[in-house]
């Protein structure tokens, strides 16, 4: 669903549950970020998610394993720790049984290797193969992350490259590269716990992940939650193999598009950057990496404790006083 009329079919739940009903709703409707959080007690918050989706990828194993992954990563977003998973799925009637297993065991081995557990689930009959999580995660009351929060002159930190949407895209037109689509799956499926927890040992002013608004959708949230303006630098943003190049034919999904129309106004674009690649960051990205807004006397010791843990990180802009979104 598109984020204008995501906005639309919410809008009669305004209101409904307010913060003073709900003191112990600490992420909700009313702050609308990555996931909700719900404090236990002083030492205990809840962290809840659910995301599920139609296959990006051929292989039903990997498509599992990407959409648990993609599911999870909104608890990482808010900087938890995941425990517990539920499968969400639908499958056509005439599916083989041999593929169905193999998209629930994708699924289950990533939330081992999350160290959450796997508890059950709901299967219903679907046209297509729809499949993902509803996820239960752990954070203390006082280290939640949220999108809001960045200051002026926080750097801009981001954990995955961009652009394995217009790659699977290109797949699912029958002319991506193999190897292409491999690097995509990869990083796909690679989870955002270790980022999480490497952020975590520094702190961040702020945070979400990178999927389906893109980039530049994620980015305007951030900005208009904590008061702020991003300034991107493109030639510092990270891409996948094939992206640039799928992207100069034109191999846009239909998402881009909605992304484009909801946050266009809020985005201004050097002159110097191609109708191309401005496209290819309104397209939706699948279980991208984190984006955080670190404060700059601690920006030092977490681009060494990623090159420590051998784990890809990229500063690719930074926060400034103002609004909206500028790509220079």
């Amino acid at each position: 669903m598109g984020p204008e009329t995501l906005a639309q079919v919410l809008r009669p739940l305004e209101g409904m549950f307010t913060a003073e009903e709900y003191p112990n709703l600490l992420v909700g409707l009313e702050v609308s970020d990555d996931a909700a959080v719900y404090k236990i007690n002083d030492e205990v918050a809840i962290v809840l998610t659910i995301d599920f989706f139609t296959p990006v990828v051929d292989d039903p194993y990997d498509y599992g394993a990407i959409a648990a992954a993609n599911a999870m990563s909104d608890v990482y977003a808010m900087g938890g720790e995941v425990t517990l998973a539920l499968n969400v799925s639908g499958f056509p009637a005439d599916l083989p049984p041999e593929i169905m297993a193999e998209i629930l065991r994708g699924g289950a081995e990533k939330v081992a290797e999350a160290g959450g557990a796997l508890a059950g689930g709901h299967t219903l009959d679907a046209r297509e193969p729809l499949y993902g999580l509803a996820v239960m995660g752990l954070v203390h009351p006082d280290r939640v992350w949220t999108k809001g929060g960045a200051q002026p002159g926080d750097a801009l930190v981001l954990t995955k490259p961009l652009g394995v949407g217009i790659v699977t895209t290109a797949l699912k037109g029958g002319v991506a590269d193999p190897a292409h689509v491999a690097e995509a799956v990869e990083s796909m499926q690679r989870l955002n716990r270790d980022a999480a927890r490497l952020i975590g040992q520094i702190g961040a002013n702020a945070c979400t992940d990178v999927t389906g608004f893109a980039l530049l959708g994620h980015a305007c949230e951030m900005a208009q939650k904590g008061g702020v303006r991003l300034r991107f630098f493109f030639e510092k943003l990270p891409f996948v193999a094939g992206a640039v190049e799928y992207a100069d034919q034109w191999l846009f999904p239909a998402g881009t598009c909605n992304n484009e129309k909801a946050y266009a106004q809020a985005v201004t674009f050097d002159g110097g950057i191609s109708e191309e690649m401005q496209q290819l960051l309104f397209t939706p990205e699948t279980s991208g990496g984190l984006l955080a807004a670190v404060a700059p006397e601690k920006l030092d010791a977490l681009l060494a404790l990623f090159a420590e843990a051998r784990h890809p990180c990229w500063v690719v802009g930074e926060v400034m006083e103002g609004e909206e979104i500028e790509v220079v």
